[in-house]
């Protein structure tokens, strides 16, 4: 029986069994081999604090009002970076072959029956580290806010997170000739954004704050700052580190009210810009040129290249079977876990 990761409850995350899924005209059969946890968003479901948990999302009016949980307990079908191996087609599919290995967006289960045109073009290199495939949402996440903050050559960019992809972030804003000023409480963090391309790291907790440290550290402040946290104390102090009409991409899933986010202050009197960056669009100012495919083959180009060495971020790869207890460590603030993988049993055999 095919299994799927489910949130049963607040703070309940389980494999088990699901129902199995025919193969349909046009589609492919997929066996996953790995799926990436994206500590921040899917923490939400394991916690109980995802908005669709407690309110309801009105489509139309793209409004949260009051009613009915948009969904409720249990949670199945979370996950967007995951990689497997074609083994089944469908006899009008020609694109797609047995044994193909291709990265996309199925979540935390067994397998998966998917449509060959949403496949087809997401292939990966025989030569290539399949688990590298995992990065392709994840760093589109990160892409698009580099994106949105309109990173130029010799500019000065404030990146508060060094996450995953708050890491991945500073990586890229390098390549586009940004000088990353990274922020975070973790040294281990602060060390490997480093080794990523930040000309400084900062203790998001140092006395006197992060945001007026940077704006000493820069002469002045920082040209933008990408906040991609989700905390509301660090999208403050991206407010506070960036020029007069400085521009703030608020990337991170913000959850909760926003207490430390005092609009009377900085932003008001420095005039500062906040865009919110999230996948489901690109930059307003790129939309004729960009897209979410474009996002991802430019981020898989680096990977695969090895201009960004997202290998380095995998600190954990664990049977999927162990996901509670990877949500516990995560929910716990684990320092030594940055990217989590889950390992499906049709995975090969990795060399240690």
């Amino acid at each position: 029986m095919p299994h799927i990761v489910q949130f049963t409850e607040p703070r309940r995350v389980e494999l088990v069994e699901t129902d199995p899924v025919p193969l349909v005209p046009g589609s492919v059969r997929v066996a996953t081999w790995y799926s990436g946890v994206s500590a921040g968003t899917e923490l939400t479901a394991y916690r109980g604090t995802n908005p669709y948990l407690t309110s309801t999302w009105d489509a139309q009016r793209r409004l949260f009002v009051p009613g009915e949980p948009s969904f409720g307990y249990p949670v199945q079908g979370w996950g967007y970076s995951e990689v497997g191996q074609v083994v089944e087609v469908a006899d009008d599919v020609t694109s797609l072959r047995a044994g193909d290995v291709v990265h996309g967006i199925w979540g935390h289960r067994s397998d998966a029956v998917l449509p060959a045109s949403a496949l087809e073009w997401r292939r990966m290199p025989d030569q290539a580290d399949p688990l590298l495939g995992t990065f392709a949402r994840v760093g589109s996440i990160a892409l698009n806010g580099v994106l949105a903050a309109d990173v130029r050559l010799g500019e000065r960019v404030a990146i508060f997170g060094q996450g995953v992809i708050g890491l991945l972030a500073t990586r890229l804003a390098t390549l586009s000739g940004g000088r990353v000023y990274a922020v975070d409480t973790v040294a281990g963090r602060l060390a490997m954004a480093e080794n990523f391309g930040a000309v400084a790291t900062i203790d998001a907790l140092r006395p006197g704050g992060a945001g007026a440290y940077i704006r000493e550290l820069t002469g002045g402040g920082a040209d933008s700052a990408i906040e991609l946290s989700g905390s509301d104390r660090a999208l403050h102090e991206a407010v506070r580190c960036v020029v007069v009409e400085g521009l703030v991409a608020a990337s991170g899933f913000y959850q909760g009210g926003a207490t430390q986010l005092r609009l009377g202050e900085e932003f008001h009197h420095n005039r500062v810009r906040i865009v919110a960056s999230q996948i489901s669009g690109v930059p307003v100012g790129l939309g004729g040129r960009w897209d979410q495919p474009r996002l991802v083959r430019t981020v898989m180009e680096l990977v695969l290249s090895g201009a960004v060495d997202a290998g380095a971020l995998v600190s954990d790869v664990v049977a999927a079977s162990d996901v509670a207890g990877v949500f516990s460590r995560l929910d716990e603030g684990d320092p030594d876990i940055l990217q989590a993988v889950l390992q499906f049993d049709a995975a090969p055999e990795r060399a240690r």
